[in-house]
């Protein structure tokens, strides 16, 4: 039994994987298309490429997604718990035009990093000091002006799922300096997505209590870090 598993989730994940992906080249063909040409319809491209991941990890993998206690608005910054490239494509569909931060080095993939710097990926230079930090606040307010979520990973990178890692530095400076309220995002996606044969299940995302603006860095990381950990097994 526990053989015919195996073999039907590495069947499931190699379907996924030429299906996924090759479905995303017309996405991607559209969204360098339309960058230049309307704003609208290529986030409308980004969010549809989202969601066809979406229905690809249902109709293929058997996953699916259960949202607990979602909060959906602007001028807020919703700090996301990150277990796998699962959640990094999902936002777009989970939420409506989110700004992202992401690593700078991001951004300088050919073709990819301008199409995202469009869609409102705001690259995050750890190595580039003040000016870096002025020239992404600056881009994240008028982002916020627009009417825009804003989406950060606070713990930098992928955590496997039963582990924890200190927030970095940077998120509790953004916090402050952006002076938004928080809510925090536990996400369970590890187990099921960030292997290579992936397995079927429920993804859930859990929306913590929103978290004012003001406090002191101790304080906002510690409670962001146990909320985005609610789901951590």
């Amino acid at each position: 039994m526990g053989d015919r598993l195996v073999m039907i989730s590495v069947l499931r994940s190699l379907l996924f994987y030429a299906v996924f992906y090759t479905g995303s080249v017309p996405y991607v063909l559209a969204a360098l298309a339309l960058m230049n040409v309307s704003e609208r319809r290529f986030r409308w491209v980004v969010s549809e490429w989202s969601h066809w991941h979406r229905l690809c990890c249902r109709a293929l993998l058997g996953i699916r997604v259960e949202l607990e206690n979602p909060v959906f608005r602007p001028g807020v910054l919703y700090a996301v718990r990150h277990e796998a490239f699962f959640e990094a494509i999902d936002m777009p569909w989970l939420f409506e035009n989110p700004v992202v931060f992401a690593k700078a080095e991001l951004l300088r993939i050919p073709g990819w990093g301008k199409a995202g710097e469009r869609f409102g990926l705001i690259g995050v230079d750890r190595e580039g000091g003040a000016r870096a930090l002025r020239t992404m606040l600056t881009e994240a307010r008028r982002r916020i002006a627009e009417g825009r979520p804003l989406v950060i990973f606070p713990e930098g990178t992928r955590i496997p799922n039963g582990q924890r890692r200190q927030l970095q530095a940077g998120f509790a400076g953004i916090y402050k300096l952006l002076g938004l309220p928080v809510i925090p995002v536990a996400v369970d996606s590890g187990p099921l997505y960030h292997r290579r044969w992936k397995q079927a299940g429920t993804i859930r995302y859990r929306f913590g209590e929103e978290i004012p603006p003001g406090l002191q860095r101790e304080e906002i990381e510690a409670r962001v870090e146990a909320a985005i950990n609610d789901l951590n097994g």
